[in-house]
């Protein structure tokens, strides 16, 4: 499959994804139509919603009383949740922005010590770190630089992080296992200095910044929380036939629940996370990176490292949409992590 990612996938989202690709939201009915072979055209109102002016949308029914209608309004729920956009961040610091994300900066044009390897968004969405494997951090927009590991020394390079949900801290992991905090972002434990059958390679936190999990490479799961529930167990990968590595992890927005991926798009869902499809077994360019779950809990992004994009989603206006990738553009370094 091409890195420019796609909707999955029923007939009615493959019609629709190109005006999803330009952030609109699809809003569908069934009309009726006269016979087997019969196409009736009809016109209907869209109620857009959270204050929005209605308008009018086109409709095709196909016989037998089915069809499909599509409607064109401002990307209204998206952008309640919040899910109405993402960054794709590279190895060099380059940052790309979708949707209704906007640039703060980016260290593309910075001579780097070590290669950005994640990174994460303020709670406005009006600003975002960039955390590197030594240990660096840079800050843009009205995110604030609250400490990092860069020019220390570190046992194992950092491999991912997570910020608090206030803006105003970051966790920071190595492939160790080993948790480093800055701003108000707690210290809850971690897994430096214990054996691991295989290397942490990222990090998600909960939406009340009171826990989180660690993920390694094997799919095994090491979650620290304020209290048992905080960042909950929910089950693992950990000890279970792979066919390729685990490279990510994020959270339900309630906290009880995750996705990991791997790096063929393989995607599983633990707590109450929905499974929504992956691209495990599907051919991919590059390997997936990383993965993101929308606010709403209905979809989620995976990223390749050629910066392709594969939305995921269980509703035809919720969940995750696509806005847009670097896939078959020349990128000076792969992309590593992606912002929602």
């Amino acid at each position: 499959m091409p890195g420019l990612g796609a909707l999955k996938r029923n007939p009615l989202q493959s019609a629709v994804g190109a005006l999803l690709a330009v952030g609109l939201i699809v809003s569908a009915m069934m009309l009726a139509g006269n016979g087997p072979f019969d196409v009736k055209r009809s016109t209907y109102n869209v109620n857009c919603g959270y204050g929005y002016n209605n308008v009018t949308g086109v409709g095709y029914g196909y016989g037998y009383g089915t069809g499909y209608g599509v409607g064109y309004c401002p990307n209204d729920y998206a952008a309640q949740q919040g899910d109405a956009g993402y960054r794709l961040v590279a190895a060099d610091g380059g940052v790309f922005n979708y949707g209704d994300r906007v640039s703060y900066g980016s260290a593309g044009s910075l001579k780097l010590a070590a290669p950005i390897v994640s990174g994460a968004q303020t709670s406005t969405g009006k600003g975002y770190w960039l955390f590197a494997a030594d240990g660096g951090v840079f800050a843009y927009g009205d995110a604030g630089f609250y400490g990092s590991m860069g020019g220390k020394h570190l046992n194992k390079p950092i491999v991912g992080a997570a910020a608090t949900p206030t803006g105003l801290g970051y966790w920071l992991v190595a492939s160790d296992g080993g948790i480093f905090a800055y701003g108000d972002a707690a210290f809850y434990g971690s897994m430096g200095g214990k054996a691991l059958n295989q290397p942490v390679v990222g990090m998600t936190a909960s939406s009340l910044g009171t826990g989180y999990w660690l993920v390694a490479s094997d799919g095994g799961i090491f979650s620290f929380g304020a209290t048992p529930s905080s960042a909950g167990f929910y089950g693992s990968m950990g000890g279970k036939s792979l066919n390729k590595p685990v490279v990510g992890i994020a959270a339900t927005t309630d906290g009880k629940g995750y996705w990991m991926t791997a790096s063929d798009g393989g995607v599983f869902s633990f707590g109450d996370a929905k499974f929504n499809g992956s691209e495990g077994g599907q051919a991919i360019n590059k390997p997936v990176v990383g993965i993101r779950g929308t606010k709403d809990n209905n979809g989620y992004w995976l990223v390749a490292s050629d910066g392709g994009v594969f939305a995921f989603t269980s509703g035809t206006t919720t969940g995750a949409g696509f806005f847009g990738s670097t896939g078959g553009i020349k990128l000076n370094a792969p992309v590593v992590a992606m912002m929602p």
